[in-house]
């Protein structure tokens, strides 16, 4: 399936595998860059050395292209910055803040610069930096979420900018695919649905919640701080909801009992203090598959659609 996105990027799918914190790493990067897609490794808040060694794996894992997320918000961004650039990885993502900043290095490193946009406005400030293409990815996402929907927000962008438009939030199958490019969107991003897959590393505690999630499953936690973020509907998210919502918790004391939360969840499947980020799509992802048997399936199913 050849489009802006494939040839952008020279892969056979045009799927990008979501930058997670603590989740995406070399051998999940690595197994759908193989797949045919392109596999991505989260930088969070990792130091640059840890994230290094990741990129050396991947490398030696695939000789196909994978790219870098560096969340901007982050203390080790500076030093991811240069890291891509040192390492020379051929694109990367960017999330939680404005790139402009590292944008003229990186695009002189020849770096193809995709930033995850939540509006408009800034899809058009990144296409006037230099972006190759932007991630207009809607609220029914997992981890830190935007307000507009998937379905709202896609054909806007598209409308509003001339590079490709990548289409991220509530996708897990072949329908969401080629409802994605019927919105004008040239490829999709997917995180949620490689949580279940047999080359991702989290804890099976984590796995087990996202295989047995309903369509009611998640919540958005953390609106009151201004980061908020969709879970799995633990007993810790509906806490960290309750207290949001009737006062009981403070923006300060939220923030203290999330701090280390998501690596409590992916290391630990600690259900009393973790936090399972999950997309609205959980209760569509009901079995664990290699990478390479999800990136097929779900173009198989689009392709199929597309072509009625």
């Amino acid at each position: 399936m050849n489009t802006k996105i494939t040839e952008l990027l020279g892969i056979k799918y045009p799927i990008l595998q979501g930058g997670m914190a603590w989740i995406a790493e070399s051998t999940l990067a690595a197994a759908v860059s193989n797949a045919g897609g392109a596999g991505i490794i989260a930088g969070g808040s990792a130091p640059a050395e840890v994230i290094k060694e990741e990129i050396r794996k991947a490398k030696a894992l695939t000789d196909k292209p994978f790219g870098v997320n560096i969340m901007l918000m982050a203390p080790n961004a500076d030093d991811l910055a240069q890291l891509v650039i040192d390492e020379k990885i051929p694109f990367i993502t960017t999330g939680a803040g404005n790139p402009g900043k590292y944008m003229e290095k990186w695009l002189e490193a020849g770096i193809k610069v995709i930033p995850v946009v939540p509006s408009v406005a800034l899809a058009k400030r990144m296409e006037r930096a230099g972006a190759a293409a932007v991630i207009a990815e809607g609220t029914e996402s997992g981890g830190h979420i935007g307000e507009n929907t998937t379905m709202c927000l896609v054909p806007q962008v598209v409308d509003a900018v001339n590079i490709p438009v990548i289409a991220a939030g509530g996708i897990a199958d072949g329908r969401g695919i080629a409802a994605s490019f019927m919105l004008g969107a040239e490829g999709v991003q997917v995180g949620t649905r490689f949580l279940a897959c047999e080359e991702c590393k989290i804890h099976p505690t984590y796995k087990e919640l996202v295989i047995d999630a309903k369509d009611t499953d998640s919540v958005v936690t953390g609106r009151y701080t201004g980061h908020p973020c969709r879970n799995v509907k633990t007993k810790f998210a509906k806490r960290l909801a309750t207290g949001e919502k009737d006062g009981t918790l403070t923006p300060d004391e939220f923030e203290q009992l999330t701090v280390g939360a998501l690596r409590k969840a992916v290391q630990d499947g600690n259900l009393d203090e973790g936090s399972f980020l999950c997309g609205a799509i959980a209760g569509m992802v009901n079995e664990v598959k290699p990478a390479k048997e999800i990136v097929e399936e779900m173009f198989a199913g689009a392709e199929k659609l597309l072509n009625k």
